[in-house]
């Protein structure tokens, strides 16, 4: 095996999601023990019974640091895998300023900091709250996380909107409340901050009870702020939960008519020089019982026209009837039945998720790359990539 062979098996490994593959299960499963040692020594330390055992809480942690730093430092060398098309030292660069990869560095580096800058221990160690992101990121590919994820992407706008009217409620409710009350307790409702304080506590709690009014206007005003506050504040709760049950329609309007099973596909990446390098797919032949399904260029999806020229670093899947799924990509197959809601849609008006897009279209034995205009029929096998 070739040194690159090596690191591609280990970054095959390390990527999180491959869950037929039982050596990166096994590691996905370590980490996920190493993450909850460490937080669970993080909690454990401030409790003061847990002082005698404080010799042995500093070892796990010094246990688990390493192997986070090691972790890291894998994928530092297999970056050039996540980032195909970019060289080595980019890719290790593109990884590093990635926001997972920023949650990797921040789990660890906070430990080495104080050794190198002893005044800033404990702002540091607050640093450490970091670590407990690095579940989210072992999660990214769940089911389930992934609908969440969806929803919020989803619903973003308004979301955005509805903290903004709760914003501007809150304002308006403590311009009222200082009005009302600053002649009565001018040491309470000092000024329009004061009464923001006391709106927040009251609309978004019960309320802490160390600023309240005290005259009749004002009384009245936070009768009607309160019951104002609940449908406010119930707002994004009904946004998100509306989400989910979008999202889960989607899914089982498409498994209720449709049977689902996963399309077996390779990968392969074009090096420079490589014979297929600034070809058209059309002048290219593959080998029988086998398709271009997608072309991913700088993590960019491409439909494989026809006339698509072919660049170094692109990276090809490829539907084989004969071939492993060696590379673990999210490609499935629905069958369309008869009574499916996509059946006379278009493909740009199916309600797929965010993330997934329509890449062939198998109907009839013939088959069909589409574009956003092709229309669904009864019978057809319908490809779909999830990014």
């Amino acid at each position: 095996m070739t040194k690159k062979s090596k690191r591609e098996e280990l970054f095959r490994i390390i990527s999180i999601g491959n869950k037929s593959d039982l050596p990166s299960r096994i590691f996905d499963i370590a980490l996920v023990i190493v993450i909850i040692c460490n937080l669970a020594v993080t909690l454990l330390s401030t409790f003061s019974y847990w002082d005698r055992y404080e010799g042995v809480l500093d070892t796990i942690e010094f246990i688990t640091i390493i192997l986070f730093t090691i972790e890291y430092i894998l994928r530092l060398l297999t970056a050039d895998f996540l980032y195909p098309g970019k060289k080595r030292w980019l890719a290790a660069l593109a990884f590093v300023f990635s926001i997972s990869g920023a949650i990797d560095l921040l789990t660890f580096l906070p430990y080495y900091l104080p050794v190198v800058f002893p005044a800033g221990a404990v702002a540091f160690r607050m640093l450490r709250v970091i670590r407990i992101f690095r579940l989210f990121r072992v999660n990214a590919q769940n089911d389930a996380f992934s609908v969440i994820l969806d929803v919020l992407y989803e619903k973003r706008n308004q979301l955005l909107f509805s903290i903004v009217l709760i914003f501007i409620f809150m304002v308006a409710a403590s311009l009222c409340m200082y009005d009302l009350e600053h002649e009565a307790q001018p040491d309470a409702f000092k000024n329009a901050f004061s009464g923001i304080w006391w709106s927040v506590s009251t609309l978004l709690t019960v309320g802490y009870g160390d600023i309240y009014p005290v005259t009749i206007p004002g009384q009245i005003m936070a009768i009607i702020i309160s019951f104002l506050g609940v449908g406010l504040v119930a707002i994004p709760t009904g946004i998100i939960s509306a989400g989910f049950v979008q999202q889960y329609g989607k899914r089982k309007s498409v498994l209720q008519y449709g049977s689902e099973h996963e399309l077996q596909f390779v990968t392969a990446t074009i090096p420079a020089g490589h014979p297929w390098e600034g070809k058209a797919l059309t002048d290219i032949v593959f080998p029988p019982q086998s398709i271009v399904v997608l072309v991913v260029r700088n993590e960019e999806n491409l439909r494989p026209e026809e006339d698509l020229i072919l660049c170094a670093g692109d990276l090809l899947v490829i539907a084989a009837g004969s071939y492993r799924d060696s590379e673990q990509m999210n490609l499935r197959e629905v069958k369309v039945e008869e009574r499916n809601e996509w059946v006379g849609k278009q493909v740009r008006e199916l309600p797929l998720l965010s993330d997934e897009q329509v890449v062939m279209i198998v109907r009839n034995g013939r088959t069909i790359i589409p574009d956003a205009s092709a229309t669904i029929r009864a019978g057809d096998a319908v490809m779909l990539y999830n990014h």
